[in-house]
């Protein structure tokens, strides 16, 4: 692989505004590169190569950016240019990433009933003025990865559009959904426009292999689930 120009230059000879730290204070930490992450990590680099170029001949070294992931010390300072505290610094910034990642699992919350998706969704919905009509995007364990609010207003089946909450689930690699809205009145039971949306999501679903697994009808602390009436 044959580095980019900016990887030979020493970090004081790129100009300011490219470089990798001052990038990330402007535009954020999404905006930069795996190689220039790597780079704010390692600090410096050495005097035949710049942090840049090091960064990246370590990626290559790793062949791919999971492989750091279970990477030891010793494999870690066995890369030119690496010593004992880079290495500490790049693995210390692995297990805190690993361990981020993990509680984030664990404090999914996992939908098994439409109590639990109705206890979820009740303490933000029960009590607007306005209809909001709200996924939950899961995954295999139907545990949440995503809530979006897709619109606000009056439910009409002309305004939910299967295309737009299914390229959210594609987005999300989820592999089911749960839709819920609100009725203002705090009467939960479903009007037509309820049913003739939650058939339609459940026809788009089947054929894209997203299950719709319920459609909620919230009230005010009271909720109807359209799959226990036997609309889905």
């Amino acid at each position: 692989m044959t580095l980019s120009p900016i990887s030979q230059l020493k970090i004081r000879d790129v100009h300011e505004a490219d470089r990798p730290r001052e990038r990330l204070i402007r535009q954020g930490s999404q905006s930069l590169s795996n190689q220039e992450l790597l780079a704010i990590l390692l600090r410096t680099g050495t005097k035949e190569e710049s942090v840049l170029a090091l960064a990246n001949r370590i990626l290559m070294s790793f062949e791919k950016l999971h492989a750091l992931r279970d990477a030891t010390i010793e494999e870690m300072m066995a890369v030119k240019g690496i010593g004992e505290v880079k290495a500490v610094h790049i693995l210390a910034a692995i297990e805190l990433g690993r361990r981020l990642a993990q509680k984030e699992m664990n404090e999914r919350f996992t939908i098994r009933s439409p109590d639990d998706a109705a206890h979820y969704l009740m303490p933000d919905m029960s009590s607007l003025t306005q209809e909001h009509f709200v996924v939950l995007f899961l995954n295999t364990k139907n545990q949440v990865l995503h809530k979006k609010t897709i619109f606000i207003g009056s439910l009409n089946a002309s305004i939910v559009h299967p295309r737009e909450i299914f390229r959210e689930a594609v987005k999300r690699s989820a592999a089911s959904i749960i839709c819920a809205h609100n009725h203002p009145s705090g009467v939960p039971t479903p009007s037509p426009e309820d049913i003739e949306v939650t058939t339609r999501l459940m026809e788009a679903g089947l054929i894209i292999g997203i299950d719709l697994i319920d459609h909620i009808i919230i009230g005010d602390h009271q909720f109807i689930s359209m799959k226990e009436k036997g609309y889905i």
